[in-house]
């Protein structure tokens, strides 16, 4: 990858639905430069596929932040099925370190978003948290 193919991947991320004539006067290079360029990337698997963001993808949650988990034990599978069950945790991740799973939660009041985190630290296996509120988000 070059400084053209990293440009074309910029341009596509601020605007997926952007003709291969907007890419190209875009990034500076000719419509048909466009094209194998990007279909080489497609080809070569740098773009693993194209999607669409819908009005419910975007976080709308007033209140959003992390919380680190540490697990007791081999409980993490058990305890992340768990935490997918709860409808203000967006995403679970898996990790390695201090923390054993780190939950995406997203609520419309702190009042609301207490309480999911006292819930989730009652779950079995659940040994020690921490929770982090996400104050600003820059793409």
């Amino acid at each position: 990858m070059d400084k053209t193919d990293n440009a074309l991947l910029a341009a596509l991320k601020r605007n997926g639905r952007a003709s291969l004539t907007e890419l190209a006067d875009t990034i500076g290079v000719t419509r048909s430069t466009a094209r194998v360029r990007l279909d080489k990337l497609v080809q070569d698997g740098e773009i693993a596929g194209f999607t669409v963001l819908t009005r419910s993808d975007v976080r709308t949650d007033a209140v959003r932040g992390l919380m680190m988990l540490e697990i007791a034990g081999r409980g993490a599978e058990k305890t992340m099925k768990q935490l997918q069950r709860i409808a203000q945790v967006k995403a679970v991740h898996s990790t390695n370190g201090t923390w054993d799973l780190i939950a995406e939660i997203g609520t419309e009041t702190l009042e609301q978003f207490d309480q999911v985190l006292f819930g989730i630290r009652r779950l079995d296996g659940v040994t020690r948290s921490e929770t982090n509120l996400l104050l600003s988000t820059r793409r």
